[in-house]
């Protein structure tokens, strides 16, 4: 078989958690086109939801891809338009206040992936039982973080853990930031909001794809039921991409199957 070939099943789900009133989270999950994303509009700013929304209705418009560049091309357009929507209605319907959004957004082609983001939504993958975070926030307490004023741990409980240094539709120079990873078979990629990983840590993320047998749609059940379990004070949201290299091995489908398999049990997380 050609080691290039690879197929992927992809399941995804929003929620909007137990305090919010509005769901200003929203998610995309295209895997016959092999793309994946997860945009959470502003919270305490106008029409966050608008805004998560106008993202994924851009990346629905992607073409398929002819090849690599073309493809990254293609879903960074569609960012830059979104942003300078985004600057228009705010400058024409809201006084110039911000309208907009986090995303982080997956690509899988041929023998390679990559992921681009915007803001604090995160991409994880689980390979060989190793958990990475493909993704850096852009928040200040990240920032903080990194100049070594604040541990890692207590980021999420900072006063200012919602803050975020950049958003598409926050400025008129959109950065978008890029990294670009080979494909393994058995890889097993996590797109969320922060309303996920502020609820669910690391150690136990790692525990919930390894325990999920390859099995999108039980796993993204799984993560949105811890979540809510614990209170989710935010908009709660989930991708999760698994990939395969052999089209009649275990994921049983070409390009984009979402196969049931066994569940998982109720209580694992309660161990």
């Amino acid at each position: 078989m050609n080691e290039s070939l690879f197929y992927w099943s992809s399941a995804g789900r929003s929620h909007v958690g137990m305090v919010r009133a509005i769901n200003e989270d929203a998610c995309l999950a295209m895997p016959e086109l092999g793309l994946w994303a997860v945009a959470d509009g502003m919270g305490g700013h106008e029409a966050g939801d608008i805004a998560s929304q106008m993202i994924v209705e851009a990346l629905q418009q992607t073409p398929s891809p002819l090849n690599w560049p073309d493809f990254l091309h293609s879903v960074r357009d569609a960012l830059y338009e979104v942003n300078q929507r985004l600057r228009e209605e705010s400058a024409q319907r809201y006084q110039h206040r911000t309208i907009g959004s986090t995303v982080v957004v997956l690509l899988a082609h041929e023998d390679q992936c990559a992921c681009l983001w915007v803001g604090d939504s995160r991409i994880y993958r689980l390979r060989k039982g190793q958990l990475e975070q493909l993704t850096r926030d852009h928040s200040h307490v990240q920032e903080l973080v990194d100049q070594g004023l604040l541990a890692p741990e207590e980021a999420h409980r900072h006063p200012l853990a919602n803050v975020i240094t950049r958003a598409v539709g926050s400025s008129d120079d959109l950065q978008i930031d890029e990294v670009i990873h080979s494909l393994q078979v058995g890889d097993l990629f996590l797109l969320c909001s922060d309303g996920l990983n502020k609820a669910v840590n690391d150690e136990e993320i790692a525990r919930l794809l390894a325990h999920s047998n390859h099995n999108c749609q039980e796993a993204v059940k799984a993560f949105i039921h811890l979540a809510l379990m614990r209170d989710a004070s935010d908009n709660v949201t989930t991708v999760v991409v698994s990939i395969d290299g052999d089209p009649v091995g275990s994921a049983g489908e070409k390009l984009g199957s979402d196969l049931p398999e066994d569940p998982i049990p109720a209580d694992w997380y309660l161990q």
